[in-house]
């Protein structure tokens, strides 16, 4: 290491234009061996296989029940209006003994109250349906 010694007829008030680096390059190399130990550490120890992302399609089997709701939120049956909540449920009920359980498909419209979608779950939840599923209309591609 260098030091800087004033000239003799110069005095202790001369100004040293030197930068002396070393205290920082002592700081970057700390920083540098942190950074080292700390980064396997950081790895996640358990093992998991997360889920993947994907858009499976899926076309209703003639054995699937479509309920459908329109903008007044009336509940349709295929294509049959249903009269009431309790009306929905009786049919329901009809349906849910049957092996292997058939899925509904509720198709409900964009404009249409969610109540008459809510309904329709919870007719299904008094039912016994297992699988409930709701149709949508993809994406515009592009």
């Amino acid at each position: 290491m260098a030091m800087n010694i004033p000239a003799a007829g110069g005095g202790e008030d001369e100004v040293v234009s030197a930068i002396n680096t070393t205290p920082l390059v002592d700081v970057m190399l700390v920083l540098l061996i942190i950074f080292l130990i700390t980064i396997p550490v950081a790895n996640y120890s358990v093992p998991v296989e997360l889920p993947k992302k994907r858009n499976e399609i899926r076309e209703s089997k003639p054995q699937d029940i479509v309920l459908s709701v329109d903008t007044q939120g009336g509940i349709f049956w295929f294509d049959g209006k249903v009269e009431s909540t309790d009306a929905l449920v009786e049919k329901l009920k009809k349906v849910a003994v049957q092996d292997p359980q058939p899925e509904v498909h509720v198709r409900g419209d964009s404009k249409s109250d969610y109540a008459a979608v809510g309904r329709i779950l919870y007719a299904c939840q008094r039912a016994g349906i297992l699988k409930v599923g709701f149709i949508t209309e993809p994406p515009p591609k592009g």
